[in-house]
């Protein structure tokens, strides 16, 4: 028996959306990109829009530049820092024995 609802299965706005619905859209322009693991990647622009000088590779994550033949250098990343290195940055080895001897004679008692 049918249940008397004509528009089962669908949603108040649902349908087929055209131009005409959206309006025109504008003029676009594809610039392809190149990163330095040889990925091309082409992001859409408006044409009248400033096209930025790099884009990040959705494959890797590297800046990619307009020129193929010269992409940007991948990011430098630095290694993790223990806390006893960024203390040898600061301090000599003879700081260290002078601060260590410090250390143990107010351990002892001596001052």
């Amino acid at each position: 028996m049918a249940s008397g609802n004509a528009i089962r299965g669908s949603r108040v706005g649902a349908g087929p959306m055209g131009e005409a619905e959206r309006g025109e859209s504008a003029p676009r322009l594809r610039i392809s990109f190149w990163c330095s693991n040889g990925h091309e990647t082409q992001p859409s622009f408006a044409s009248d829009a400033q096209i930025p000088e790099t884009w990040d590779c959705p494959r890797c994550g590297f800046p990619a530049g307009k020129d193929e033949e010269n992409p940007p250098d991948p990011p430098r990343t630095e290694p993790y820092k223990t806390h006893l290195a960024y203390v040898r940055e600061r301090r000599s080895d003879e700081d260290g024995e002078a601060i260590l001897a410090e250390a143990l004679a107010k351990l002892r008692g001596e001052i």
